[in-house]
């Protein structure tokens, strides 16, 4: 029996998008190359976590691709049914790809926590606008870096994050309100305090 190449599958593939497009151009299908491309890259992260799983200290890198595709096959497949959530699904997949990672080896990983917090951030930050037509975000934007930085201080024990974690929820929550203007001088008292923090972290140690 011979071997089986992958060029036969591939070419299958090529032949049924024909098709479908095809079938699309005449109005037989709607929305059929979308399917197609959807199962792709469904079957794509299917793979990617399929090697995650199998082997999660050796290749933990392939969650990042694998919920990343998971999640565009899913926008792909179901656009009518996420719409202004669309968002939020694709970031949030791919932020619990990172968070997936943390999880594989958290001692030595623990830098995961950071862009996966970020990606959920601007997930749910992506619903406020779309659904509730919020104009200014950024507050939340800084309240989502905040716990970020505070989710790494307590699960990876990094006492350092704790300075960030606290300006930046700080910064937050004084965004949008009246108290705004007071960041004028957030920004150099924490300047301040953590220089004063390095100082007496050095002369501790002497």
């Amino acid at each position: 029996m011979k071997r089986f190449d992958f060029r036969i599958l591939i070419g299958a593939g090529l032949i049924l998008l024909g098709v479908l497009m095809l079938l699309e151009r005449f109005g037989i299908l709607h929305g059929a190359a979308d399917f197609f491309w959807g199962v792709v890259f469904l079957a794509g992260g299917a793979y990617f976590l399929y090697r995650f799983s199998s082997n999660i200290r050796g290749e933990w890198w392939a969650a990042i691709p694998g919920f990343a595709l998971i999640g565009i096959g899913a926008d792909s497949i179901l656009p009518g049914i996420l719409g202004n959530w669309a968002g939020l699904f694709f970031l949030g997949f791919l932020g619990l790809g990172f968070f997936a990672v943390y999880f594989s080896g958290r001692n030595e990983r623990w830098w995961a926590l950071i862009p996966g917090g970020i990606l959920l951030t601007l997930g749910f930050i992506s619903v406020l606008s779309n659904i509730f037509s919020a104009q200014e975000t950024g507050g939340f934007f800084f309240l989502g870096l905040g716990l970020t930085f505070l989710l790494v201080a307590v699960l990876a024990s990094a006492q350092w994050a704790y300075i960030p974690g606290i300006i930046l929820l700080v910064m937050g929550a004084l965004l949008g309100t009246a108290f705004a203007g007071a960041l004028n001088y957030v920004w150099p008292a924490a300047l301040i305090l953590v220089g004063l923090l390095l100082i007496y972290r050095f002369v501790r140690r002497q």
